[in-house]
């Protein structure tokens, strides 16, 4: 009798559509569950989600193709409960995440428009109306005479976490631009850095405690970890109330960034931790810093990691540890509310060998990481993104002329520029190149790929000019650089830890640290 409820034909879609509905949607995964859901009808398209920026948007046909099947499968089932046929739990839980992706789905334009749209900057209720069109909706589907389902979803909730992941798609999917695979594997890592690997447990419990995660991104310098910091920050889980029709985070700041590096430790320690009037020299009245200015539902971000000053490490670890702080010549204790990101182009674990930087507070960061590739990573594995990325910077850069800039900045770069050249300054270089275009016609690169060990090797690498035993050495080289780890190498790399050992070049290593 429960099998009659969904029927061998419905089962397979719905069983396709629930896994579909939590996966992480950057992940090439999503496509295999989009072509379980429709079988002959999924439309064959790129592996990964990526803005197309350098020609049209492909809608997204499999996505909406599911969306209308759904529609009758759900409201079928429907009529079926309300009839009084018998359900286990089971096939229940599978009709609850049937008709959640339903109910994301139609109400997604919705979503955009409230969040993206002419009426998002100002805190207008009106974008939320679409609330009592949504709960129609719920009841239509889950208040059922006679059927008890077992999660018992929230509508208010519900309503809160849709708003929440189609910022985050949006924010992810039009910040980090890309069809190579690692640009593909960083959307996803952001993507779980903001709901973790499982969406369900996110969803249950989780939702409200993400700002007590510590999140470190790592990288090259100029390949993007503000931009991430940003998507993290700005797609946080807030409260809806119904009664207002208004969201807990509306109208507030959300990012707050400190370039460590660009600042003196005292006014690193005054942003940050703020000051009373008096504590030194130019503090002429009281001032509030990040950690107190900042929401619960904020995100304090700081950039440059690697050259906070001994002093403030002792003071942060206490705010990690405690979520308390005292603002610079006061002795009242404050409360940290928010989230921390940090973010850094150094080697922290060498940092920690020398005494530069704290290995406690190191390990009260890194419970959530994340690496931005470089450049040259994202071109060894896909070429064509040079010129997503080109046309994507000449449009910001140029407005309504970017189009023809994004034109010319790529025949500059094919008549005068290696077709294999390693971009060592990543992606603020490639910005860089498109503001000389636009006003000198002209671009001149600080340095060569020759004295870039990383990009000399990529530029190798594909270029063909390596053996395998070199490829193998000099990649092992390049990874524990990074790492400064023969277990950690060994395991990214699925190799045996006295295999990498042997492999590492101490002169290549060398220039690397250099």
């Amino acid at each position: 009798m429960h099998m009659a409820w969904i029927p061998d034909s419905e089962r397979g879609f719905l069983e396709s559509v629930s896994r579909l509905g939590y996966c992480n949607p950057f992940l090439p995964e999503r496509v295999s569950f989009e072509r379980a859901a429709l079988g002959g009808d999924f439309v064959e398209g790129e592996p990964v989600w990526s803005q197309q920026v350098a020609e049209p948007e492909r809608p997204r046909a499999n996505a909406w193709r599911i969306t209308e099947k759904l529609e009758r499968v759900a409201e079928g089932l429907r009529a079926r409960l309300a009839a009084g046929a018998g359900a286990g739990e089971r096939d229940l839980a599978l009709y609850e995440d049937a008709v959640l992706l339903l109910l994301y789905q139609r109400f997604y334009p919705d979503f955009f428009e409230a969040s993206f749209g002419p009426s998002a900057a100002k805190p207008d209720p009106a974008r939320w109306r679409f609330y009592s069109n949504f709960l129609a909706g719920w009841r239509h589907f889950f208040h059922i005479e006679g059927v008890r389902f077992p999660t018992g979803h929230d509508p208010r909730h519900t309503f809160a976490c849709f708003r929440q992941i189609q910022r985050a798609f949006e924010q992810v999917f039009r910040e980090i631009i890309g069809g190579s695979m690692p640009a593909a594997r960083l959307r996803a890592a952001i993507w779980q850095s903001i709901f973790t690997h499982d969406m369900r447990r996110y969803r249950r419990t989780l939702y409200a405690r993400m700002g007590e995660f510590a999140t470190l991104i790592t990288g090259p310098s100029g390949s993007g970890k503000e931009l991430v910091a940003r998507a993290i920050a700005q797609s946080r889980y807030a409260p809806f109330d119904d009664r207002r029709l208004a969201f807990a985070d509306e109208g507030a700041a959300s990012f707050f960034p400190i370039n460590i590096s660009a600042l003196s430790p005292t006014l690193v320690e005054s942003e940050l931790f703020g000051h009373r009037r008096g504590a030194f020299t130019g503090a002429v009245a009281d001032r509030k810093g990040y950690l107190e200015t900042c929401p619960e539902l904020g995100s304090v971000f700081l950039d440059e990691l690697g050259d906070l000053d001994p002093a403030i490490q002792v003071k942060l670890l206490r705010v990690i540890e405690t979520r308390t702080f005292h603002p610079v010549g006061d002795t009242a204790g404050r409360q940290f509310r928010g989230k921390l990101i940090t973010a850094t182009n150094h080697d922290l674990p060498a940092a920690m060998r020398s005494g530069r930087f704290r290995e406690d507070l190191y390990y009260r960061l890194c419970s959530d990481q994340i690496a931005t590739p470089s450049l040259a990573e994202q071109l060894a594995d896909s070429p064509g993104v040079l010129r997503d990325l080109a046309w994507y910077m000449a449009r910001r850069v140029a407005g309504p002329e970017g189009e023809e800039l994004a034109a010319e900045v790529m025949r500059w770069m094919e008549a005068n520029l290696a077709p294999d050249y390693a971009w060592p300054g990543n992606y603020r270089e490639l910005e860089q190149c498109v503001k000389n275009v636009l006003i000198r016609r002209d671009y001149r690169p600080a340095r060569t790929a020759a004295e870039d060990p990383a990009g000399e090797f990529w530029q190798d690498a594909r270029a063909g000019k390596l053996t395998a035993d070199e490829l193998l050495r000099r990649y092992v080289t390049l990874v524990y650089s990074r790492t400064r780890s023969y277990e950690e190498t060994a395991r990214r790399l699925a190799l045996d830890r006295r295999t990498v050992k042997s492999k590492v070049d101490a002169g290549l290593l060398e220039k690397l640290r250099a």
